[in-house]
């Protein structure tokens, strides 16, 4: 068997997330099906983060088994000719060793989000960031994310339907940048839990809004109550840029 690892890029809006279900097209489901229409052999693709519906990639991991060992420019163009007219497109292929495991072998998880923050709706952007229709305090979600750095119990940041055992998580970075109206939220770690990195952002928002006072962040990690953080930001402004190994 020789294994091949994918980045991969995709406009989540139109499918029901990463991992495969029966209840709708999803992005694990169409690349396999592009894989086998291509190679005519049936496999399972691992991605490297299960990303929700409605979220983004711009830097997806995946890998899979062929039992043929077919140039990578061939495994890239084939795949992506069969995907059309789908908005997933993959940016590369490359050889790894048997050992490799998208998901299991990955480093840290680099995702951020995007807001833009203006009274009129969104044209060219819509689906692809989340609007607030109000000026935010910018320095005070700047100091916010700070707070989120570091090892914590994270479970105020994350949702019902979390599977996690343990809600322990290390943030390695959590940082807020803008320029005008476009403000992008940047956070890496290791793993995270079931839409933490969606919470912590509707949190910085409300921290924008003043809601929120940005030196009670502690504090409500230390709660681990989630009624005492922010809503949970939409689906849509999210991206999974890059996984490290």
């Amino acid at each position: 068997m020789h294994k091949y690892k994918l980045i991969i890029e995709y406009d989540g809006k139109d499918f029901i997330g990463w991992q495969r279900q029966d209840n709708g097209v999803s992005i694990q489901s169409s690349i396999e099906k592009a894989v086998k229409k291509f190679s005519n052999e049936k496999v399972t693709v691992f991605g490297a983060g299960r990303t929700d519906s409605g979220v983004h990639a711009k830097g997806q991991v995946a890998h899979f088994e062929l039992i043929n060992n077919l140039p990578l420019d061939s495994i890239r163009d084939g795949i992506n000719q069969h995907l059309r007219p789908l908005p997933i497109a993959i940016l590369s292929a490359e050889y790894v060793d048997k050992d490799f495991h998208a998901r299991f072998s990955a480093k840290q998880r680099v995702y951020e989000y995007h807001i833009i923050s203006r009274r009129s709706p969104l044209t060219f952007q819509k689906n692809q960031a989340w609007v607030v229709h109000k000026k935010l305090n910018i320095n005070k979600m700047i100091e916010a994310a700070y707070y989120f750095e570091g090892k914590h119990d994270f479970n105020g940041f994350r949702s019902i339907n979390c599977q996690s055992i343990s809600s322990i998580k290390t943030i390695d970075k959590c940082q807020v940048k803008y320029e005008n109206e476009f403000i992008k939220v940047e956070i890496a770690a290791k793993s995270f839990l079931h839409s933490q990195v969606r919470i912590i952002v509707g949190t910085l928002v409300e921290v924008g809004k003043e809601k929120i006072n940005s030196l009670n962040i502690r504090n409500i990690i230390e709660s681990k109550d989630r009624t005492k953080a922010g809503i949970t930001a939409p689906a849509n402004g999210l991206y999974l840029t890059k996984v490290k190994y």
